[in-house]
Formats: C-alpha cells, sequence, structure tokens
C-alpha cells in the first residue's frame, strides 16, 4: 500500500520536472501556413561562414540550427529543394536581458484591504525570489517561414533559453538543447501534403 502512494506521487512528479526544460516557445497560429499548402523549402540565407575563425556563439549555433532544423522539417515531409521551394526558412539570433521576479513578489502580504489565512512567508517563496530575482541573459532565436511568391510571412515562432554560463560554449549541450528546442518549437507545424 505504501509503496503505491509513493508510485502514485513519484510519477507525476518526475514527468512534471521532465517537462521543465528551460526553453520556451511561442509559435505562431498554423492558419496561414496550412492554407498554403506547402511541401517544398528552401533556406532564406547562406550559411555563416567564420572566416575569422571567431569564437562567436553565433557562428557555432548556425550549422546547429540548421542542421536540426531541416531534420524536423523532413519529418514532417517537407523536402528542400531550391528550385521548387513554395517557402523560405530563416531565422535571428539574439543575445537579450530580462528582469526575473521582484523580491516583493514572493511575499503573499498584500496591500489591498482583505482577508487573507496564513499571512506568514514561507522559506520556499523567499528562495525563489533570492533566485529568480536578478537580471538573466537569454539566448532567443525567431525561427520565420515565409512565401516565396508574395514574399511575406506564414508562420514564425520564438525561442527563449535562459543562458546559465554565458562565458562557456559547450556543444554537447548546445546540440541537445538546439534539438529539443526545435522539437518543441516545429509541434504545432502541420505536417506536409
Amino acid at each position: 500500500m505504501r509503496r503505491t502512494h509513493y508510485i502514485a506521487v513519484l510519477v507525476p512528479l518526475i514527468l512534471a520536472l521532465c517537462a521543465c526544460s528551460g526553453i520556451e516557445t511561442h509559435p505562431a497560429p498554423t492558419d496561414t501556413f496550412a492554407q498554403g499548402n506547402y511541401h517544398y523549402y528552401k533556406w532564406r540565407s547562406q550559411p555563416l561562414q567564420n572566416t575569422t575563425g571567431s569564437a562567436d556563439s553565433a557562428y557555432v549555433l548556425d550549422p546547429v540550427l540548421r542542421e536540426q532544423l531541416d531534420a524536423a522539417l523532413q519529418d514532417k515531409g517537407y523536402v528542400q529543394d531550391e528550385k521548387r521551394a513554395q517557402f523560405s526558412v530563416d531565422y535571428i539570433f539574439a543575445s537579450l536581458v530580462r528582469d526575473g521576479v521582484v523580491a516583493s513578489e514572493a511575499s503573499n502580504l498584500s496591500t489591498y484591504p482583505g482577508v487573507i489565512p496564513s499571512r506568514n512567508v514561507d522559506q520556499a517563496s523567499i528562495d525563489n525570489a533570492y533566485a529568480l530575482g536578478g537580471v538573466q541573459e537569454t539566448r532567443n532565436i525567431g525561427i520565420q517561414f515565409n512565401d516565396v511568391k508574395r514574399n511575406e510571412e506564414v508562420w514564425r515562432v520564438i525561442i527563449t533559453k535562459i543562458v546559465e554560463d554565458a562565458n562557456t560554449v559547450n556543444t554537447v549541450n548546445l546540440d541537445k538543447s538546439i534539438t529539443k528546442a526545435v522539437r518543441q518549437a516545429l509541434r504545432t507545424l502541420p505536417e506536409a501534403r
């Protein structure tokens, strides 16, 4: 009996933790893209050429992102064909900062009159306020699909990931993160027809 109780509690907890990947995706609605009955695509821009040997993360990211986007689109039935392309794929990469949780939001005290049971601030809320309270650096990728004939955007998705250590680029972790982010980002995209 006790063992089933642990399993009943641990399985949902483990699934919830696995779902938290630190990657946010914000896809646009797919209505316009689905109406185009697209099958063939091409890249709108050429791959980045690192002729100076720069250590900039954009040069590391470019081939990995292109490879993962190609693989994810092919899994959905889209074919990369420069001559018959119906839509083009491009991306924008940017490093940004965003504010975390304001320390005052960790408290359950309110300036509005009313009855609030248990006015004590729990330690977990205080710890979360400290952990999430600073400015956080993020890496953001905007993926955009454009109709080739009309030269108009037909779909886009924004991928955001909080950067733990901005000074080092771990290519193994980058590859895993990009793979996971692209799969998550293209989840709502319809299959090719």
